[in-house]
Order: structure tokens, then C-alpha cells, then sequence
């Protein structure tokens, strides 16, 4: 927050009626001449009484998305001349002399197309308003440079704040940053569709990039600073099914790939649809997207931070399902404890959990300490349940949890019974011996007889459901196994019931 933000006008603030609105005869576009070098020229003194001498470019915007004036925009938006590289210099982050700055602001101030805020860090601010107001900001007073703005003729006054400064559409959204884990999503996304697109948006024009396996890092190279990023599905290879997903009326883009593979995208209307279609006649592959919020939204979407890895870019796009899923996974840590709901319980075993609005998920083992035969052993559709995160996929964007990690382990009590004699029942014959419960319970612990722990007599006779008398020789913590002897027991034989 600059503690000194100075409203600066022609306006005679004498002109003003009761409510504030200015009733004298200055125009409010630019003179051109004498008033406007006025503003550049007071612009100039706030910066020098500031300390400031470059000034940094954020949010520019180009072509018809804002006016600030009356006059007609001009080719090249006012921008002509101004960057060494051309108009893709004008761009969020750039770094300009105050010469350029200055430029800038005369491009604004006759309404050429061009606008953005002009920034020195949190010490000075420039911006540009409808109808000639012009905002200056800065943490110093600026005293000389005031003096300076009224022998111009202009007329200075203090605000609490610009009506311009940079406000997020929602203060609570976090801008997912094209990072590390963003680029291995968008690898992970190719290799299972095979192909999609990408939107890559700087000041207010969209290029559209067909990525493969092949082309991801070459296009990720080419991409303008601190641009809004959209990923999308692949183009339809049947264009008539595309022009077929046309609205009635609507403003969409257009996207299609010539014969030659050249990617073209246009804003239209209805009042344009038929003319662009025509386009499409030797297209090989296209699509359609509504302009309209909420209507038609890509897989992910992200900006792309400085080259420091810092996102310093405020751009805010529509956040999709799976934005909206980074962000959750992104407070997430392994061992972090969180309750969610049961909601469905797979064929193949596993158990999903709705924890706030993102499905985890719940493997057989993870489930409980002791052997069960199907999830619902242990839980229902609808319980809640509370468990520990074992491990945040951000690429896959998974989360596997455990609810027996937070259950008492009561191996440790099981490993304190060896040398102990128990009678239990057979559960399971295998080629190398049989199992056998040492628990008087239907989720109790099981054992091997290893056919060498067997003697002769009960070796080929024994059942399923018959009482063995054995002893637990050995618990393996690591492995989770038990191991028994019928041999050592001192018995020989089967009983008819078991007592474990």
C-alpha cells in the first residue's frame, strides 16, 4: 500500500457541481499537444522526486478490451517503436526506462489500444484513467513534483487509493503456477490422450500449440512471459461434427489446423460463423469454444512464473475441476490426518473417500491391521471415516490414505505370544502347508503350519474347519507373518472344535 496516491486532472476542480461531476469545457480526450506533454511532464517529477527511473509493465492489454478515451485506436495500438523486439515486449514484467513508460502513458491517454498499469515495485505506481484521470502513487510525498503538476496547470489531489490498482477477482483463488509439477501433469495429460492443445494467452490475443510427447518442450520454450496457459483436448479430426457444435448466437473462438498444420483461432459471433466455416473447408481438424465463463472449460489451466520460478504474474483464470483439486492437493502433506466420507466401494476392493470435494481412495491393506475378506468388513457407503495421507501424486493427482494407520498395531501384542500353545481352526489348505487361526475372532490373525511343522498322521488329513492344536514358533514384524508349529504343540491329530 503507497501511503501518498495523487488524483491528477485538467479538471478545475471550480468546475465540479455538488456531487463531484465536472460541468466546465475541457474535452475529455487528448489535446495532443500542450495538456498532454502537462501529464507526461508531472509524471516525469513524481518519478524523479521518487527515485525511480524504470518502471515495470503489468496486466497490458491490447486491442478493444478496454477504452479509456474516444478516439479511434490506431495500427499497432500505439506501441510502434516502443520495444526493441517489437510489440512482444509489451508484456507482463517488462521493464521499461521511464522514456517508454512516458510513451506508454501518451498511448493510454489517446485511447490507442493499449493500456496496463505501470509499476516500480510497491514504491511507485502510474495508472491511467477513463476520461483523462490519471493516478500516481508513491511512498514518498513528493513534494517538488506537486508543485511542479500545479505550475503545469494541471490540478493534483489526495486519495486514499487508485480506483485502478490491481484487485483479484477472487482473493481466495490460488493461480496454479506453470512450475515442475504442472509440466509433469501436462506430460502425464499427453500420454493419455496422445495429443491436446495448448492456449497460451498474453495481452489479450490466444496461441493455440498442438502438443505430442515430441513438440511439449519446444513449445514450452517459445511461450511469452508470465502467460495464462489452458489446456484442452485435442481438435476434432471430423470438422463437420465441430461446425456442428456451433450455437445459435454466442460469441466462441474458432480453432482449426490447415493441411500444413498451421494452428489459426478467431473470436466470431453469429454474425460471422458462416464466413468462417467457409474456412474450414480444407481444414483437418477443429473445434469450438464458448467465450462465455463457466460454459466450455479446458483440463488445467495455469500461469507461467518468472524465470526465477517465482510467480509474480496476477492474472487469474477460470479455475477448472482439476485447478481446483491442485489447490486442495497442494495443503496436503503425508501423515496429515483428515476426515472424509465414504462414497463408494470399488469391485476391485478399493474404498473412495470424498475429503473436502477431492476423492482419496483406500486400498484392501490399508484398511485394517487384521485380514478381511471385502472393504465393507470394515466400512460402509456413508461413514465417516477418519485417516492418515500416505502420499500426495500431484501428477496423477491421487492421494492413497490408510485408516488402519491410525488404529492401535497389534502385532507388537501378537510378536509377545510366541512359545504359546493354542487350538484354532484350519482356513486355508495350500500345497506347502495350512493356515490356521489363532484368534477366537472372524478377523483374527492366521498362521502357517509349514507341512515340515505337520506330522504325518494329520499331513494329508486335515480340513478346512478342523481344530489344530499348534504353536506360535515365530512372528515376523516386518513381514506381518506368523509362523506355527503342529509338531511342537506336543499333540498330534485334529480336534472337532476350535478353541483359539
Amino acid at each position: 500500500m503507497r501511503p501518498f496516491v495523487y488524483r491528477i486532472t485538467k479538471y478545475d476542480p471550480a468546475d465540479r457541481d455538488e456531487r463531484g461531476h465536472y460541468t466546465g469545457a475541457e474535452d475529455t480526450v487528448s489535446d495532443h499537444g500542450p495538456v498532454e506533454e502537462a501529464y507526461l511532464a508531472a509524471i516525469a517529477a513524481f518519478a524523479e522526486a521518487a527515485g525511480i527511473d524504470r518502471l515495470e509493465i503489468r496486466e497490458p492489454q491490447i486491442g478493444g478490451f478496454v477504452h479509456f478515451g474516444l478516439e479511434p485506436q490506431v495500427d499497432g495500438y500505439g506501441l510502434t517503436g516502443l520495444f526493441p523486439a517489437g510489440p512482444a515486449g509489451f508484456h507482463d514484467g517488462a521493464l521499461v526506462p521511464i522514456g517508454v513508460g512516458l510513451e506508454l502513458v501518451r498511448a493510454m491517454l489517446r485511447d490507442n489500444g493499449a493500456w496496463c498499469r505501470l509499476e516500480a515495485g510497491g514504491a511507485f505506481t502510474v495508472h491511467v484513467g477513463w476520461d483523462q484521470y490519471l493516478y500516481i502513487g508513491s511512498k514518498l510525498p513528493c513534494e517538488p513534483a506537486l508543485a511542479r503538476t500545479r505550475t503545469l496547470g494541471l490540478f493534483p489531489e489526495r486519495v486514499d487509493a487508485s480506483p485502478y490498482d490491481f484487485a483479484p477477482d477472487d482473493p481466495a483463488y490460488v493461480q496454479r503456477p506453470a512450475d515442475a509439477d504442472f509440466w509433469a501433469r501436462l506430460h502425464w495429460t499427453v500420454s493419455t490422450h496422445r495429443a491436446v492443445f495448448l492456449e497460451e494467452v498474453a495481452v489479450n490475443a490466444s496461441r493455440w500449440h498442438r502438443l505430442t510427447r515430441d513438440t511439449i518442450e519446444t513449445v514450452r520454450s517459445k511461450l511469452a512471459p508470465r502467460s495464462q496457459l489452458a489446456v484442452w483436448p485435442d481438435l476434432l479430426t471430423d470438422v463437420d461434427t465441430a461446425v456442428a457444435a456451433l450455437p445459435d448466437e454466442g460469441l466462441v473462438e474458432i480453432v482449426w489446423e490447415d493441411e500444413d498444420g498451421q494452428i489459426t483461432s478467431t473470436v466470431v459471433d453469429e454474425t460471422q460463423f458462416e464466413a468462417v466455416t467457409s474456412q474450414l473447408a480444407t481444414a483437418r481438424a477443429a473445434g469450438v469454444v464458448s467465450m462465455y465463463a463457466g460454459e466450455d472449460l479446458p483440463l488445467l489451466t495455469a500461469v507461467l512464473p518468472d524465470s526465477d520460478g517465482v510467480l509474480r504474474a496476477r492474472w487469474q483464470t477460470e479455475p477448472t475441476p482439476s485447478d481446483r483439486d491442485w489447490a486442495f492437493l497442494k495443503t496436503l502433506r503425508r501423515g496429515q490426518l483428515v476426515t472424509g466420507t465414504v462414497t463408494s466401494i470399488a469391485s476391485f476392493g478399493v474404498t473412495f473417500v470424498d475429503i473436502g470435494g477431492f476423492t482419496a481412495m483406500i486400498n484392501i491393506p490399508e484398511l485394517s491391521w487384521r485380514p478381511l475378506n471385502h472393504p465393507s468388513d470394515v466400512v460402509n457407503v456413508g461413514q465417516e471415516v477418519t485417516a492418515e495421507v500416505l502420499g500426495v501424486d500431484m501428477v496423477r493427482e491421487r492421494v492413497p490414505l490408510s485408516l488402519r494407520a491410525v488404529q492401535e498395531d497389534p502385532w507388537p501384542q501378537v510378536a509377545q505370544r510366541i512359545g504359546e500353545v493354542v487350538i484354532g481352526p484350519v482356513t486355508k489348505i495350500v500345497p506347502f502347508g495350512v493356515f490356521v487361526r489363532i484368534e477366537d475372532r472372524e478377523d483374527g490373525f492366521q498362521g502357517l503350519v509349514h507341512t515340515s511343522e505337520l506330522d504325518e498322521s494329520t499331513r494329508d488329513v486335515a480340513e478346512v474347519g478342523d481344530a489344530l492344536t499348534v504353536k506360535i514358533i515365530d512372528v515376523d514384524l516386518a513381514r506381518r507373518r506368523i509362523a506355527l508349529s503342529h509338531v511342537q504343540a506336543g499333540t498330534s491329530g485334529t480336534q472337532s472344535q476350535p478353541r483359539a
